[in-house]
């Protein structure tokens, strides 16, 4: 095991130590229910698409752009196909088997480039949570959520200027 893996293995074995306190597991995983497939994020861009008039198409830019990110991550897992932590008791289970990287991690930090650049200061910190919820919970890696996070922001930005083209109907 390299030194990486060392530290992936510790950090998760760690965090998920956390999760045996019945508060903190119950945020986790309300949180990773929240995040399955984009949900939470998919839902807040198409609610505020409907009551946002004005900035309608940016939302639906930013909400397509966080679905696509997720799409993206799922067809990198399907390819690299590393297995999720065996060492830890999930609190959760998963829609897949693979852990690399975290489609939770990916919409989430989508999501918040695209809501924080439309002015949600709360998609941030909630995308946070959404990350550490994977950790508590035992599904996935440190570095998992770390390419995870990393390929959803890359993605939000690289279609940014597209979002922001629709803040005019």
């Amino acid at each position: 095991m390299d030194d990486l893996d060392d530290m992936d293995h510790r950090i998760v074995s760690a965090l998920r130590a956390h999760g045996t306190d019945p508060r903190v597991a119950g945020a986790a995983r309300a949180l990773s229910w929240a995040g399955e497939h984009g949900a939470l994020w998919l839902a807040a861009g198409l609610t505020a698409a409907a009551v946002d008039a004005p900035r309608r198409t940016a939302w639906l830019r930013g909400t397509a752009l966080t679905a696509g990110a997720h799409v993206v991550s799922m067809g990198v897992k399907r390819v690299v196909r590393r297995p999720r932590p065996a060492h830890v008791v999930p609190l959760v289970r998963t829609a897949g088997r693979h852990s690399f990287p975290s489609s939770h991690a990916t919409s989430a930090a989508a999501a918040a480039v695209v809501f924080g650049t439309l002015g949600v200061r709360a998609a941030w910190p909630l995308a946070a949570a959404v990350c550490a919820s994977r950790l508590v919970v035992g599904v996935h890696y440190p570095s998992d959520v770390a390419a995870g996070a990393a390929l959803g922001a890359l993605t939000a930005r690289l279609g940014a200027g597209w979002m922001r083209g629709g803040t005019r109907d």
